[in-house]
């Protein structure tokens, strides 16, 4: 068994939530804030078998797209002064993958 933990930009939630429950996928899904640009995320938490983990990335790696964006430099945490936008790449998806030693369901 393997927790597959996914962090992915809130803009690319409800279309991945979608595609887990058409593909029979069980999800916990957690709203979070990212500390870079203080925006918000959600984190899915998806328990499977060691046999379905490269379905699961596969699904989150076609549902999570990375895209560029401006934001202030206020919201960016540089050391320096800036006054006009600054050009980020936002989205994409951050996936932990742990072992799961023991897993119960009530």
């Amino acid at each position: 068994m393997k927790l597959v933990i996914a962090i992915v930009q809130k803009d690319d939630a409800n279309k991945l939530q979608r595609a887990f429950v058409k593909n029979n996928i069980r999800a916990t899904k957690l709203a979070t804030t990212g500390g870079f640009l203080s925006e918000g995320n959600v984190t899915f938490l998806i328990g499977t078998e060691e046999e379905h983990v490269e379905d699961v990335l596969t699904i989150i790696k076609e549902k999570s797209q990375a895209r560029e964006e401006y934001v202030q430099p206020n919201l960016i945490p540089t050391g320096m002064e800036l006054n006009q936008p600054v050009q980020v790449t936002v989205g994409g998806a951050t996936c932990f993958v742990v072992n799961v030693d023991e897993f119960r369901r009530f």
